[in-house]
């Protein structure tokens, strides 16, 4: 049976809030990384994406659902940590 539009949206927006707020919790511990903050910070958006993935696959979630959900996180996050790739190699040290 599909959710009604409104339970979509709902869902949706509770993805996108834990993703703000894991991303605001990420980037302040990369912030005082001993490392330097873009190995840090891809260090754990590569652990990010391994928790979000296995989250998916405990809970059963599907690809490609109307709402967001695990998936579309783990995709955030590779996003996330490809762009900072970009930059790791372009940072002044």
């Amino acid at each position: 049976m599909a959710q009604p539009q409104y339970l979509r949206q709902l869902a949706s927006f509770r993805v996108l809030l834990r993703f703000a707020v894991r991303m605001i919790v990420l980037v302040s511990f990369a912030a005082f990384s001993g490392t330097g903050f873009t190995s840090g910070l891809a260090t754990l958006m590569c652990m990010a994406i391994v928790f979000s993935s296995l989250v998916a696959i405990i809970l059963r979630e599907r690809l490609f659902e109307r709402a967001l959900n695990h998936w579309d996180e783990t995709v955030a996050y590779a996003a996330v940590f490809s762009f900072v790739g970009i930059f790791a190699h372009t940072a002044p040290a």
